[in-house]
């Protein structure tokens, strides 16, 4: 049975139901259990790939919970979250090999960041897919696109945000407008180049240059599509440039 799902298990309902919104967005699949207990009952601990676990709850605690998962001999890393941020508490968890300990409340990318940590099998984990363009139309029907693809995606509205982003280190592929205000997509694709950021990059632009298009391949984009592309467009030149991203050979 393949491991795939993310169980929360926490005896606050306003928490499961957050929670699970918050994974689902991830592009994860997720399930809730008002007990340890019942997550115990359910069957689903031999497909949970993550376990995100409250520490204090009546009945059978978080601790305990994970002495238990250890002991049926499932393998099943757990982050724990909190509103006690009790150091012996940390201290029992994390030696007991917890993959986190978040307090309560916690960001979005905390969350996101102990999960993808905790997983194993990170080959499942949707790709995030980042999108700089200073146009606030595109960069919405972007992402909406790229999301229904199944991938996450992150929109910035310029180079320079980008680059200060979190996200940075996370984008599996860039997708890039050629001219924008400040720092251009052809100037992002060097300042990349530069720190050793080896991320493949989509242009896209209504400016279809022969000059920038030879630029931007010769420099190693992975493809220079013209405004309007269509949906079977962005989507296979996303698929070879995350072949790309895993060491693959691009091709022409």
């Amino acid at each position: 049975m393949a491991r795939n799902l993310i169980a929360v298990v926490d005896d606050d309902e306003s928490i499961r139901r957050s929670t699970k919104l918050l994974v689902e967005s991830f592009g994860l699949r997720a399930a809730v259990f008002e007990s340890a207990e019942s997550f115990l009952r359910s069957g689903q601990l031999q497909e949970t790939a993550c376990l995100v676990v409250d520490i204090k709850m009546p009945g059978m605690d978080g601790l305990e919970l994970q002495s238990r998962v250890a002991a049926a001999g499932c393998n099943v890393p757990v982050v724990f979250i909190t509103v006690c941020d009790d150091e012996d508490l940390r201290g029992r968890a994390m030696h007991a090999g917890a993959a986190a300990f978040l307090g309560k409340p916690f960001s979005d990318e905390q969350l996101l960041d102990s999960i993808r940590s905790a997983l194993q099998d990170k080959s499942w984990f949707p790709k995030l897919i980042s999108i700089a363009d200073d146009d606030e139309s595109v960069r919405r029907t972007t992402q909406l696109l790229i999301e229904s693809f199944g991938f996450r995606a992150a929109v910035f509205e310029s180079a320079e945000e980008f680059l200060k982003s979190e996200d940075l280190g996370r984008t599996s592929c860039l997708i890039v407008d050629v001219q924008m205000p400040g720092m251009d997509g052809l100037q992002l694709q060097s300042q990349l180049a530069a720190m050793g950021r080896g991320i493949p990059i989509i242009f896209i632009t209504a400016h279809d240059s022969k000059e920038s298009r030879r630029r931007a391949m010769q420099a190693g984009a992975v493809a220079f599509l013209g405004k309007p592309f269509s949906d079977e467009q962005l989507l296979q030149t996303i698929q070879l440039a995350l072949k790309i991203d895993k060491g693959g050979t691009k091709t022409a």
